[in-house]
């Protein structure tokens, strides 16, 4: 149950550090760069808002080699 959420927020800092590269700031001084990130977060806010209004799917979560082996397959 804990790891759900925790699925949820290593989403979004994979979206931040994909799309608007967080990884590193552009500015030197706490302020600034606290201000980065939060207008990164505001960035990625309207990303996925861009996304829900267009019907742009999520993307897939990954499944492990090994899941894939456990799960049955189904012929059509």
């Amino acid at each position: 149950e804990r790891y759900k959420h925790r699925a949820g927020i290593e989403g979004t800092i994979s979206q931040a550090v994909a799309r608007c590269g967080m990884r590193r700031t552009r500015y030197t001084g706490l302020r600034k760069t606290h201000l980065q990130h939060v207008m990164t977060a505001c960035a990625v806010n309207l990303i996925r808002i861009d996304a829900w209004n267009t019907g742009i799917p999520l993307a897939a979560t990954r499944v492990s080699h090994f899941t894939r082996l456990r799960t049955p397959v189904t012929l059509k």
